[in-house]
């Protein structure tokens, strides 16, 4: 039973609720806004706040404490959220909703295949990412590293400034579409070698746009060191990303271009073509 928290303003008139993303596109007439909610409430729970009060909730995901408590009823009634006393927390039923994703695109038989000959050729970790607002989403991945440092796990997002993926990426984007990036964006110090200046970023993304590849050292965490390329649309959009990292320590970015770009760029292209055989996959990745 869901215990009704003390700053519930159930009586009181709702507060209108803040966008769930900054990237919101117009919303249509058949827009479902309550459902909008629960999902806002289902993405707010991080390593930062696994666990949260009703109040919590409320204020993270800019809704009245009514409107979160009804949404928290909903997907506490459907498995997708559990309570310890006054604190919530997602469970494992959640993590039926990636899984379906990631069996229904067929991500383990296409490009799982061709991240595990990279991690057998070179060793380390290697990841497939796409563009979700200003970071990058990790959809497939394999690694034989046990450093302890960000997961590059499947799922897992960062900032797509701070990393070899999402810079990749961002040079694909049109001129437009970069500068609504930039819009949004809000650049932090991840590391004291990570780049927070726009401008210095934007130089970075023309550069990476020239070469067609990027390389990070220590942008995202101290000890990863990467290098991606862009995995190409038959009409040559950029519609995801390769890459593969190292421990700094171990290797540098001068290292992994002499060693491993031209096996990266033959395999994003044979990932590339594997795609051309599975459009649903193409055009979820691609969006």
């Amino acid at each position: 039973m869901l215990e009704r928290d003390p700053t519930d303003g159930r009586d009181r008139a709702e507060k209108p609720s803040a966008p769930a993303a900054t990237d919101t596109p117009a919303r249509p007439a058949e827009f479902v806004e309550a459902l909008a909610k629960g999902i806002a409430i289902l993405e707010c729970f991080d390593a930062a706040s696994p666990e949260m009060t009703l109040s919590e909730i409320a204020r993270k995901v800019g809704l009245s404490p009514a409107a979160a408590r009804r949404s928290l009823i909903t997907l506490t009634t459907l498995g997708y959220i559990g309570q310890n006393n006054k604190r919530f927390h997602l469970r494992p039923k959640i993590m039926t909703l990636g899984s379906t994703f990631y069996f229904s695109a067929r991500i383990d038989e296409v490009l799982q295949p061709y991240l595990r000959d990279l991690v057998a050729k070179f060793g380390d970790a290697s990841s497939v990412g796409t563009l979700d607002g200003t970071d990058v989403i990790y959809i497939a991945h394999n690694s034989v590293q046990r450093a302890r440092r960000a997961a590059a796990t499947v799922g897992a997002r960062y900032p797509a400034y701070a990393t070899s993926l999402g810079r990749v990426l961002l040079a694909g984007l049109s001129p437009a579409q970069l500068d609504k990036y930039f819009d949004q964006l809000v650049m932090e110090p991840l590391t004291s070698k990570t780049i927070t200046d726009p401008d210095a970023l934007r130089a970075e993304i023309d550069a990476v746009r020239d070469a067609h590849y990027s390389t990070t050292v220590d942008q995202l965490d101290y000890g990863i060191t990467a290098l991606a390329v862009p995995i190409l649309s038959v009409e040559g959009r950029t519609i995801a990303a390769l890459n593969t990292s190292g421990y700094s320590g171990m290797i540098d970015a001068d290292y992994l271009v002499r060693e491993r770009l031209p096996e990266m760029r033959i395999t994003a292209s044979s990932i590339a073509q594997a795609l051309t055989r599975y459009p649903a996959l193409a055009s979820v990745i691609g969006q």
